[in-house]
């Protein structure tokens, strides 16, 4: 089961947890209806997101195994076949549409979630060796899933909060891709590293750091915002703590992966912890 699960990479689907932002920024947390069709949209995403890894994976397998810790991936120690890994993507497939029907998407959530399974299928035929694109499509895995979860539930959210979603997901990407060249080196399993420096990285990652935190700052200072969800400004001690503590984790021994850095600092995570309760008090409490 353990290589399977791997297969999948559940610990990835936290990524999409963001499907239920829309949710709870809209105070409808608590509406079970809008919650079980925030829930079949989570399930529908972490199906096409498991479809995506075992695509890459099967296209990657030769250079993953020559790669240093890639090569313990089930296909490429060949702990899973390749036909088995198509038929459970076949699988997958069926119970993510099958998950969107029942929650009634609407057609701008089926063309997300078809947009986002081709540009990752693009992204593994090709287009990660694209220096600033392939940033760019990991940056719009973030973007999509709030835009799902929008989009499957009806909600609207702020413009504010989407230029959020998007600087901080650049500033992921960004950091994703210099601690791999720090500690890769130009390695040939990732090709587009080549065409970086870890300075432009570096530089590029903290001006989009810093437009997302003013950017969500500027969406809780507006008056929709302060009108609907009170002093939700008091969680920006939180965020700018939050991301100093994962700009400093990056900084000294990650391979930058943002669910391997939230996954393996406790401290982080504890901070997280916090600013979700704050959240939760700030919206549906006080």
């Amino acid at each position: 089961m353990k290589k399977y699960l791997k297969l999948l990479r559940v610990k990835h689907y936290i990524k999409t947890f963001l499907v239920f932002l829309p949710v709870i920024f809209s105070g409808k947390l608590t509406d079970l209806n809008v919650l079980c069709t925030a829930v079949l949209g989570f399930i529908a995403f972490c199906a096409v997101s498991s479809v995506v890894y075992i695509i890459n994976d099967i296209k990657d397998v030769e250079k993953d195994r020559n790669h240093p810790k890639k090569r313990n991936r089930p296909i490429a120690s060949g702990q899973i076949r390749v036909k088995t890994a198509i038929f459970i993507s076949v699988v997958l497939l069926a119970i993510s549409i099958t998950c969107l029907y029942f929650a009634n998407g609407n057609l701008f959530s089926w063309l997300i979630l078809a947009t986002y399974l081709l540009i990752n299928i693009c992204y593994s035929a090709g287009l990660k060796n694209v220096p600033l694109l392939d940033v760019a499509i990991l940056s719009a895995g973030f973007l999509m899933r709030v835009m799902f979860g929008a989009a499957v539930t009806g909600i609207i959210i702020s413009n504010w909060l989407y230029l959020t979603i998007i600087a901080i997901s650049f500033y992921f990407g960004l950091g994703k891709r210099r601690n791999e060249l720090l500690k890769q080196k130009g390695d040939e399993t990732r090709k587009v590293l080549q065409f970086y420096s870890a300075n432009f990285l570096d530089k590029n990652m903290y001006v989009c750091l810093a437009l997302g935190i003013v950017f969500y700052s500027l969406w809780c200072v507006d008056s929709v915002t302060v009108e609907k969800l009170g002093n939700i400004i008091w969680t920006i001690p939180c965020i700018l703590l939050i991301f100093m503590k994962y700009s400093l984790t990056i900084e000294r021994d990650s391979d930058g992966d943002p669910v391997e850095v939230l996954l393996h600092d406790k401290i982080l995570l504890i901070m997280t912890a916090i600013f979700c309760v704050a959240l939760a008090l700030v919206i549906y409490v006080f």
